[in-house]
């Protein structure tokens, strides 16, 4: 029986125990995805996500969600799991995604020394269920942003999430003042309690507490360990299996080199805590499933900060490159729009990365604006990160250069928030300080979600942005995959339309039949195994009026049997995916939205498919 309130580290060890000897938990509820689990392995010279099935995987979604760091909410994503279910439900039908960062909170686990919060934890497995019965593979994120809301004073202009009040009560901290900080983030560089404390965090210094004297470090791998037994436990297996790993310190900040570099800050403070963390979920079970580790927060930002694990050797399938892009110059300063091709260097230099650490990369976190000074760029900074990274190329040259486009790269957006715009969070716990606008917190809006007057949860964004064609899961290995969502400029379908996926003259036959629509390119080796290849079908693209053609056939109306098909997404009645049976080869797939147009004829679909199977030929 699961626990209901606070308990002692001590009980989590011998519930743990207990359930350990009662053997395996049986399944209830929604059926969870049969092909959840996930894990890193080597193609050729990059390594990607493979499911149970070995296709190779792309995760696709949200970060739910910046709540967790309001008092408002417990410290959870969602105030209940009522809403965690109606959020999940419209992520999967309004977008297709297939992965969630699920955010959670070390003062939310441990809210005292040798405390653990069950009645937390509960609620996280609940609302963790409510996406893993709906298909959507989550991670789990330990988040933090100037490591606590307790080094703030009441008057603060900024404030914090992360470590409990009794840590820093431990430290003695001093008072904390950012200076003249336009950005929230400058704390992490000027507060010296900021710093402070993540210095005392990277060192495990031991702080003297009620309960005895603890290393601040040891403490929290302590309570993560503990997490993550008891989920592991509570989970049905099928929903554990859905949990794809841990990041267990979100966007981690130096608090002083002590003279040293950035990198060599990375390998001899942060590569420790994730070997130590490593071990934690070893001994957790947790054994398959790898850790989301991130590097230096301002690795790859206008900072400048040196980082980016160049010194700390090879991370392995163990462990995952896990990195944030924000375009800081576009969210300040910068007034020019991104356009076709602005981030492909910048999500180049992830895959770069990971690849020379020998493992998998992923993009846990992007966003932008969606109110306020520069929230007019957003759209297309969204538009042109999604691009980035299905293809590592611009889309002008895709068609000459397919297969420089690298692995499709796998991307989380910051943030999907349903109470966005209708908090009510008392900042820094001042009664004189009630955040109800955006995020409700530092007076960030980022949400791509709000609820409408009805109780519907709403996209903010161009749906065409949000909801994208993209190979959820490949057969073999990807080649290359490109794709054109002719999202507009700005919000609500108002802005320009500029097509940025443009075939050459080279190649008439596709050009024409592309232009001005909505289309996408798969290329793809299959090998022995018969798993269909699947690419979710954004709401625009109606079986009936989709076209699809492919060294396999060429139609338009997707039919109900046969190699190409189109079935339901796992959770959902609405949301729909292509799914494609090919025996072992290369194979291609071009996907047309040919709602708009003149219908596309018989001459037209053999035309574009002897030209593409040329194209094949040339490229592959």
């Amino acid at each position: 029986m699961s626990p209901t309130g606070v308990f002692s580290l001590r009980s989590l060890r011998s519930a743990a125990v207990a359930a350990l000897t009662a053997g395996a938990i049986a399944v209830t509820g929604s059926p969870a995805h049969a092909d959840g689990a996930v894990t890193v392995t080597a193609k050729q010279q990059n390594w990607v996500f493979r499911d149970a099935q070995g296709r190779e995987v792309t995760l696709r979604g949200f970060n739910v969600s910046g709540s967790t760091k309001l008092y408002e909410n417990g410290l959870l994503p969602f105030k209940s799991t009522a809403d965690a279910v109606k959020s999940a439900q419209a992520m999967r039908d309004l977008t297709g995604a297939n992965a969630v960062r699920f955010l959670i909170s070390w003062e939310g686990v441990q809210p005292a020394p040798n405390t653990i919060d069950y009645a937390y934890l509960d609620k996280v497995v609940a609302q963790v269920r409510a996406f893993t019965d709906r298909g959507i593979r989550v991670l789990i994120d330990y988040h933090q942003d100037l490591y606590s809301a307790h080094l703030f004073n009441t008057g603060s202009w900024y404030t914090g999430d992360g470590a409990p009040k009794w840590v820093v009560q431990a430290g003695g901290y001093p008072k904390e003042s950012c200076g003249i900080c336009i950005l929230w983030g400058q704390n992490m560089q000027t507060n010296n309690a900021v710093r402070k404390a993540a210095y005392d965090f990277w060192r495990d210094r031991a702080l003297t507490t009620s309960s005895g004297t603890v290393g601040v470090q040891s403490a929290y791998l302590t309570q993560a360990k503990s997490m993550m037994t008891y989920l592991r436990q509570q989970l049905p297996a099928a929903s554990f299996d859905n949990v794809v790993g841990l990041d267990p310190f979100n966007e981690p900040f130096d608090g002083g080199l002590d003279g040293a570099s950035g990198v060599e800050w990375e390998k001899n403070h942060l590569m420790p805590f994730y070997r130590r963390i490593r071990t934690a979920m070893d001994e957790a079970g947790w054994t398959a499933k790898p850790a989301f580790v991130e590097p230096l927060v301002f690795w790859n930002t206008w900072a400048a900060e040196e980082g980016g694990m160049t010194t700390v050797g090879p991370l392995g399938s163990r462990m995952v490159f896990n990195s944030h892009y924000y375009d800081g110059a576009r969210l300040t300063l910068d007034v020019s729009a991104a356009s076709d091709g602005t981030y492909t260097d910048e999500l180049n230099e992830i895959r770069q990365r990971a690849t020379s650490l020998g493992t998998a990369p992923i993009l846990s976190e992007f966003g932008g604006k969606m109110t306020g000074n520069g929230s007019d760029r957003t759209p297309w900074m969204m538009r042109a990160t999604y691009q980035a990274a299905d293809a590592g190329v611009a889309g002008k040259t895709w068609w000459t250069t397919p297969a420089a486009g690298g692995n499709v790269l796998s991307a989380l957006q910051w943030h999907w928030d349903i109470y966005n715009g209708r908090h009510n969070e008392l900042m820094n716990f001042n009664p004189n300080k009630v955040k109800t606008a955006g995020d409700a917190w530092n007076d960030e809006d980022h949400s791509v979600v709000n609820t409408n007057a009805a109780g519907a949860v709403t996209i903010r964004l161009d749906q065409r942005v949000l909801d994208r064609l993209y190979p959820s899961a490949v057969s073999g290995d990807t080649l290359a995959f490109a794709y054109e969502d002719l999202a507009r400029s700005g919000y609500a379908g108002a802005g320009t339309q500029t097509q940025w996926l443009v075939a050459p003259s080279s190649l008439p036959n596709v050009a024409s039949f592309t232009q001005n629509r909505q289309y996408g390119v798969l290329v793809w080796k299959s090998g022995s195994s018969t798993a269909p290849t699947e690419l979710h079908l954004p709401q625009s693209f109606a079986p009936a009026t989709t076209t699809v053609i492919s060294d396999l056939a060429a139609f338009t109306g997707i039919p109900a049997t046969g190699p190409i098909t189109t079935t339901t997404e796992t959770g959902s009645t609405t949301a729909r995916k292509l799914s494609i049976t090919a025996p072992a080869g290369t194979h291609y797939a071009l996907v047309v939205n040919t709602a708009t147009g003149t219908a596309p004829t018989a001459a037209q679909l053999a035309a574009v498919r002897t030209e593409l199977a040329t194209w094949l030929t040339q490229k592959f």
